[in-house]
């Protein structure tokens, strides 16, 4: 044996190292190629791997809602009402592989272009103003991410609060709850219906507002909470309050497959799934791409679509036969007839968007018990005045 591939070992025999130079030997004795080695460590955490959105069978109505708030957040998110085992949880994580890109500020502080338009220099940072006059951008592209409400959440998990590790080295600092990790993100609150009041509250000021602020002890801090909030609830486990309802644009009523043919079709793919969800999420590849490349184009072509006012006359004449109060219904109705022609690749939109949106934007807003009450109202102003003309 070679005594230049050779080492001694304690007993004094020599042992074969298959090292050939110095190099080799100094590589081995310092451990560089220990992790190449030793197995890698399980920390059982789970890789996401959703089922395919367009893997789902039928409820085109569903599908059609989720997709249309992807492209016009500006609708006012979905609120899915069905029984348990319908695929509402599950529709709704499948949307993470068509989430569209967002541009998203660079900065720890958040800082906007917008923010210097509205205000000037002095409303953001030193650093953002000093990148805006060189004229580099302030934001990144990013993807936008589904955030889901746990259920066991309390209200500091929501809005923030103090930060265990810095008060630990007797500081005070503040860390951001979901809602601030929402913004600009889709909000997923499964059980909507089932959730604290305190907890709706605060999610429902963060949706009106675009924004809220925290206050602990001395300090306080104000998040950005842009997001487009997606709901789900069983009718079987309680009501919603009125308020919360409201905030929801469109209803999708969902219900069990009815033909046959497509619930076993539902179960064979979901007996696929289940068996190898990496090859059931490649056979969906292709056209989940597809439907990538049209929510980004049809988000392009939304600024360009215009309502007609002829179009835009017939709708409120709907919403006022229909004795619906909410301004909200026309909000969610026209932006989701505007998202309705952007996908559909046109720039104008027609009375059969109208046609085909009205159900989903107007179901679940009228109030009988509103309409009761006004109508008492009238009857006793009548009285009223009756009285006084005597």
């Amino acid at each position: 044996m070679d005594d230049k591939n050779s080492l001694s070992s304690s007993d004094g025999e020599l042992v074969s190292t298959g090292v050939r130079s110095l190099r080799e030997l100094i590589e081995i004795v310092s451990g560089r190629s220990l992790k190449e080695q030793m197995p890698a460590e399980d920390f059982g955490l789970a890789e996401a791997l959703p089922y395919p959105f367009l893997a789902l069978v039928g409820q085109y109505e569903m599908k059609l809602a989720l997709l249309l708030t992807l492209i016009n957040p500006a609708i006012g998110g979905v609120l899915l009402i069905g029984p348990r085992g319908t695929g509402k949880t599950t529709a709704v994580r499948g949307l993470l592989d068509l989430l569209p890109p967002v541009e998203r500020s660079a900065c720890f502080y958040g800082c906007l272009s917008e923010d210097i338009e509205a205000g000037g220099m002095d409303a953001v940072c030193p650093d953002c103003a000093q990148k805006y006059a060189r004229g580099e951008p302030l934001t990144r592209s990013d993807r936008v991410k589904l955030i889901e409400l746990p259920l066991n959440a309390q209200l500091e998990d929501v809005v923030g609060g103090i930060d265990e590790r810095a008060a630990i080295h007797e500081r005070m600092r503040l860390k951001r709850g979901i809602l601030a990790h929402a913004d600009l993100n889709l909000l997923y609150v499964d059980e909507v219906n089932m959730l604290e009041r305190s907890i709706t509250d605060a999610i429902l000021d963060a949706a009106a507002s675009g924004r809220y602020t925290v206050r602990r002890a001395s300090i306080s801090a104000t998040y950005r909470s842009r997001f487009a909030l997606i709901g789900s609830m069983n009718p079987e486990e309680g009501d919603l309050r009125p308020q919360i309802m409201d905030r929801f644009g469109l209803r999708v009523v969902v219900e069990g497959l009815l033909d046959p043919a497509q619930r076993l079709e539902a179960y064979h793919r979901t007996r696929a799934y289940l068996t190898n969800p990496r090859q059931t999420i490649a056979a969906f590849s292709e056209v989940t791409q597809t439907a990538l490349d049209e929510i980004a184009a049809a988000k392009s072509l939304l600024p360009k679509v215009i309502l007609p006012d002829e179009v835009a006359q017939a709708g409120i004449r709907l919403v006022q036969s229909l004795k619906i109060d909410t301004l909200r219904a026309e909000v969610t109705l026209f932006e989701a007839a505007r998202a309705f022609a952007a996908a559909d690749g046109r720039t104008t939109v027609t009375l059969d968007d109208l046609q085909q949106i009205a159900p989903m934007a107007l179901r679940l807003r009228r109030s009988d018990f509103m309409s009761k009450f006004i109508e008492s109202l009238a009857r006793e102003d009548e009285a009223i005045r009756s009285r006084f003309n005597q």
